[in-house]
């Protein structure tokens, strides 16, 4: 580790209540649920192709940006599971139903220099949000060496994390997706831990450069299950259109 890296992550740390010891027990939670026109299961059916195709890579997008100290663990590379839960709410009709749809092409690593998304790496999101045009999204960089299959039985207990920062606060209800440390014993919870990953890479990531996408190529994909097909079915969504103020609104197959 050089050491401008150690001085950063110390200053950071203090700002932000960064552990290292290497017993800590650090979690990123995020709900899924149904988004981009696509529903949950499709998106992790998807999602295991994509991640066949990285030799155990895959990117999930999500909605919110990541704890300051993200960028921290991710250069000392130290371990944080990606616990996936899925939402006991209903999805909302802007996701099951968007009125245009973005696949985005690069992304900001924990440096802040902007790089291409690996080929096998389909992030996609609605076009458009309350204000208007969308212009952040975010996703996890995530390893499995195992199928994404969804899985019941194993209890996760938000209750037993604080969040990761100064404040060191409670899970609040309307975070999606949240960088955590265990803090208590966990006990019964209505969330289960239904797919797990490791965060790898950047871990949380900004992610640049949007096209349009076309909802019936998005759709094509659910079709597609040799990894060389998906890498050009892949490549092929990402010459759409670069994004204007006002995205083309375009027929929905969702």
């Amino acid at each position: 580790m050089g050491i401008n890296l150690q001085a950063s992550f110390m200053a950071l740390s203090g700002d932000h209540n960064v552990q290292t010891e290497a017993n800590q027990d650090l979690v990123c939670w995020t709900r899924m649920q149904a988004e981009a026109g696509q529903g949950l299961q499709t998106i992790i059916a998807r999602k295991e192709v994509e991640r066949r195709a990285g030799k155990g890579i895959f990117f999930w997008g999500v909605g919110n940006a990541p704890s300051v100290a993200t960028s921290a663990y991710a250069r000392l590379q130290t371990p944080v599971q990606v616990v996936f839960s899925i939402m006991k709410s209903r999805p909302r009709a802007s996701d099951t139903a968007p009125r245009s749809l973005l696949v985005w092409r690069r992304y900001l690593d924990m440096h802040g220099n902007e790089r291409e998304l690996p080929s096998q790496a389909l992030v996609t999101s609605r076009g458009e949000t309350d204000g208007g045009f969308k212009k952040r999204h975010y996703a996890l960089m995530c390893r499995s060496e195992t199928p994404l299959v969804v899985r019941h039985g194993q209890c996760f207990d938000p209750a037993a994390y604080r969040n990761i920062g100064s404040k060191g606060g409670p899970v609040g209800a309307s975070q999606v997706t949240a960088l955590l440390q265990r803090t208590g014993p966990g006990s019964s919870s209505d969330y289960s831990a239904n797919l797990t990953a490791m965060l790898v890479g950047s871990y949380w990531v900004r992610l640049t450069d949007p096209v349009l996408a076309d909802a019936e190529e998005i759709a094509k994909t659910s079709d597609v299950t040799a990894p060389q097909e998906w890498l050009a079915a892949v490549a092929k969504i990402r010459l759409g259109p670069r994004v204007t103020e006002t995205p083309a609104l375009q027929p929905t197959l969702f």
